[in-house]
């Protein structure tokens, strides 16, 4: 049994077990948190049971991604701008889908 879940912004195709890198949630490691936003579960979308449906996930750790450079130029003005920017993410592992 799958589900489709959204955090961050972004939707995540779930199984239990899996592990998934997510946009920062604040939890400390090791404790458990519900992804409440379930889009779907299983092979149907069926509105009626996923109000309350939730999925579990342990935070296994907070990172960072590798940096992105953000590099500006303007020829033949002298104009040269360099940033970087790393997201932090969390690391999860789903541990169960309540339908």
């Amino acid at each position: 049994m799958f589900a489709v879940v959204e955090t961050g912004g972004k939707q995540y195709r779930v199984k239990v077990g899996d592990v998934i890198q997510t946009e920062k949630v604040v939890a400390d490691i090791g404790r458990v948190v519900e992804l409440e936003k379930v889009i779907l579960i299983g092979e149907k979308v069926d509105a009626k049971n996923l109000g309350s449906a939730k999925v579990t996930a342990e935070v296994l750790e907070h990172k960072k991604t590798g940096k992105v450079v953000v590099f500006k130029k303007k020829r033949r003005h002298n104009y040269r701008r360099k940033r970087g920017h790393r997201q932090q993410i969390t690391v999860m592992r789903v541990k169960e889908i309540i339908s």
